[in-house]
């Protein structure tokens, strides 16, 4: 039987700056991907967008590696020539009930840590966008965009060079302990050989599936049931905007439950999108989900969108895209936050579980990974 000291399931971009950070460390990896590519799924249907860490709640998993991260990754961006846009970004009240949740959202972000936040006065923000409405913002500098794709192909390139090894179309199947060995059994088999199922035993198995991620751990022998989390998938729907955008800048309204509003981004070319939106799903399973965009939901989203942009011409919404946020409820409640759980939590040694890897996993991936890499014995 083959070892191999760490394997990871789901190359999405966590799974990527993981499985790069463990191999540059020395030990042996293999990442199990069981679609045909890396960041098929939640990794490469989002924003890009590099966040600042200013809404999450201070001392959370989420403030703590996206304000790391944000360094971590423009840095990694300049040094391996990636292409990003520091474009900057502008919260936007329209209301007196808005201006006293911008306070809020500001104090919060001060507490988290975070650089480069100014507030904006109306006049200034007519200053900066004329064709903005609003009657406070709170300005970030150190918000902006990043090419995902480029960026997961140099992570896997890092790994390669490493000695790592990926296996796509491959699928985790089940694993197990090794009576006194303090070894996994890891069972898998692969799309063009699916009657024939391999194992491999490793001394860590991190289960870095996303929207997979709950399905995965119900397949690891020995854990506690209760540790695992259900499923709550939530869409995100994106619209482009034909024609030429006024902004030069990202335009966040105040957040809404459950995301960050319909808000305006824009791509390294300088083509504008709007979205997410919020759309609870009702399936629990990741093969279940429907991607394609409903054009009814254009409706919503310029009767956001004018809130901010009163001048936003009518029709001028296309559907492009969308992706799912891999939330999770635990313990009766929507978590809030990523989840870490290693042994004292679900039982098993040298498993580590991830999930709710949502917004802003992209931007915290390299904080995440040294963390992770860190926690391996």
């Amino acid at each position: 039987m083959d070892h191999i000291d760490v394997v990871i399931i789901g190359a999405g971009v966590i799974g990527l700056a993981t499985a790069r950070e463990i191999a540059q460390s020395g030990k042996s990896v293999l990442l199990i991907e069981k679609e045909k590519s890396f960041g098929m799924a939640t990794s490469s249907r989002n924003s890009e967008v590099i966040h600042a860490g200013i809404y999450y709640p201070t001392d959370s998993l989420k403030a703590k590696y996206c304000l790391e991260g944000n360094h971590l990754l423009y840095a990694y961006a300049k040094d391996r020539g990636i292409a990003f846009n520091n474009y900057g970004k502008l919260i936007v009240a329209t209301n007196e009930q808005e201006n006293l949740q911008l306070e809020k959202i500001l104090q919060r972000a001060q507490d988290n840590g975070v650089k480069g936040l100014q507030r904006k006065t109306a006049t200034e923000i007519h200053a900066l966008e004329p064709e903005l409405n609003g009657t406070q913002a709170i300005y970030s500098g150190t918000t902006g965009i990043i090419d995902s794709h480029a960026y997961m192909l140099s992570l896997l390139g890092d790994f390669e060079n490493a000695g790592g090894m990926i296996a796509y179309q491959t699928r985790f199947l089940g694993a197990s302990p090794l009576a006194h060995q303090g070894r996994l059994l890891v069972t898998c088999n692969s799309d063009a050989q699916p009657q024939e199922p391999f194992e491999l035993s490793c001394d860590t198995l991190i289960n870095a599936g996303g929207l997979g991620a709950v399905e995965v751990a119900k397949k690891i022998t020995g854990i506690r049931l209760e540790s695992i989390p259900e499923n709550l998938f939530v869409k995100g729907n994106y619209f482009s905007l034909m024609g030429k955008t006024p902004f030069r800048h990202l335009i966040y309204p105040v957040p809404e439950q459950a995301g960050l509003g319909v808000h305006l981004t824009l791509d390294l070319n300088g083509r504008a999108k709007f979205g997410p939106d919020v759309e609870y799903l009702e399936t629990k399973l990741e093969t279940d989900i429907d991607y394609s965009v409903n054009p009814e939901r254009a409706a919503h989203f310029e009767n956001q969108i004018r809130q901010y942009w009163p001048g936003l011409p009518e029709g001028a919404l296309s559907p492009d895209y969308s992706g799912v946020r891999p939330k999770i409820h635990y313990d009766g409640k929507v978590w809030p936050d990523f989840k870490i759980d290693g042994e004292t939590t679900h039982g098993v040694a040298g498993l580590i579980n991830l999930f709710g890897f949502e917004s802003p996993g992209l931007t915290a991936s390299l904080a995440v990974a040294k963390e992770i890499n860190l926690l391996i014995k």
